[in-house]
């Protein structure tokens, strides 16, 4: 999100700086793993589709500015029970935007794409446009962009304070102070070390992803066979990725065993506990993939309590746009969000419609008092 803003900001003409706590890119967030999920007919939201569609045209633009394949198009499943979430929440979408799709029976999907193995009691919803990003490529190419137009980037910086002041805002690291009219905050996991009010409604959990050698018809698993998946069942909810860049399918398991943590004391090893867990969802939808393990990986969601994204400026410092909370399926809207936060800081809105992302909704106002934000910040 931090990446995209910078290129945003610094493109409509202003001065920026970005500050990094660590490398760009990096292995400590939320953002690694050499492939995201991007899809347009959304489950978590019929709401989320303008912005799907915005963040499309920003990624391929993207592409052509830095020459380079960012968004691999795969087609995409989601799967489920036919009166499951997933799938009532795809078809709506679909309904609401006309959107191309194809409702598949289990035997169709199967047959189709020899790689899943899904039960009876299983439909899906097919989206031709759907597949999946780069993430660390995507992270340089828009660094990469914003520099080009006169950004300035400090990595292996970490922020500690962030001070309104008269006539803008000071942000302290463990380096210097800086002083600008307007700050972005997009810290990830980090967000409630900067605005401790947030801390209930940004919570960091740990995530783990695994890779898998297939052990039968590897040519079922490869890119352009194999579309990614968004599969509820009722082992929980999994999601997966063809073969790309490490020779090993790829599944996770959203929300994996709910643990919350500090992200400064995460435990980042894969474990016999965590293999179990996402073995579980190889052994019964995708036996073949069900091999020895290529790779783990631990990464962080920041979860909301509605699981749906805060994207605000800071109720009592209009100076102060925060992007937080986005629950495990954010990073899609990346190249959109950027462009938000352009938006909220440089001209006090943004032309999207982000009401379902406010602060001050329901599910949020319930947990941050209006005297926790006084907080939040020094003055």
């Amino acid at each position: 999100m931090g990446s995209a803003a910078l290129y945003h900001v610094a493109s409509r003409g202003r001065s920026v700086l970005g500050l990094e706590r660590f490398d760009i890119p990096h292995e400590f967030g939320s953002s690694h793993g050499m492939s995201r999920i991007i899809r347009l007919a959304y489950a978590e939201g019929w709401f989320y589709v303008p912005l799907l569609r915005r963040a499309y045209e920003l990624w391929r633009e993207l592409e052509a500015h830095a020459a380079e394949k960012l968004l691999v198009n795969t087609g995409g499943i989601d799967a489920g029970a036919e009166n499951s979430q997933t799938v009532r929440g795809v078809l709506e979408s679909c309904a609401r935007y006309r959107l191309q799709h194809e409702m598949l029976r289990q035997g169709a999907v199967n047959e189709r794409f020899p790689g899943y193995h899904l039960p009876k009691r299983m439909v899906a919803v097919f989206q031709e446009e759907s597949g999946f990003l780069v993430p660390e490529r995507c992270i340089v190419s828009y660094v990469r962009a914003a520099q080009e137009l006169g950004a300035e980037v400090h990595r292996r910086e970490r922020v500690v304070e962030c001070r309104v002041a008269k006539g803008g805002v000071q942000v302290v690291t463990e380096q210097r102070a800086y002083r600008a009219k307007k700050v972005i905050v997009t810290a990830g996991p980090w967000v409630a070390s900067i605005f401790p009010a947030l801390a209930t409604v940004a919570v960091p959990q740990r995530q783990v992803v695994i890779w898998t050698q297939p052990r039968r018809h590897p040519e079922h698993f490869t890119v352009g066979v194999f579309p990614v998946f968004n599969l509820e069942a009722p082992e929980g909810r999994f999601y997966g990725f063809p073969v790309y860049s490490v020779p090993g399918f790829k599944i996770g398991k959203y929300y994996h065993r709910r643990q919350r943590v500090n992200p400064d004391e995460i435990d980042r090893d894969g474990h016999r506990e965590d293999e179990k867990v996402l073995r579980e969802g190889i052994r019964k939808y995708f036996p073949d993939a069900n091999g020895s393990t290529i790779a783990m990986q631990t990464c962080m969601f920041t979860n909301s309590p509605d699981k749906h994204f805060i994207l605000d400026l800071h109720p009592a410092h209009p100076e102060i746009a925060i992007a937080a909370g986005f629950s495990g399926h954010g990073f899609k809207f990346c190249s959109v969000v950027g462009e938000i936060m352009a938006q909220l800081v440089l001209d006090g809105r943004t032309r999207h419609d982000i009401r379902a992302f406010a602060l001050d909704r329901p599910r949020l106002r319930n947990e941050i008092s209006k005297t926790a934000y006084g907080k939040t910040i020094k003055t």
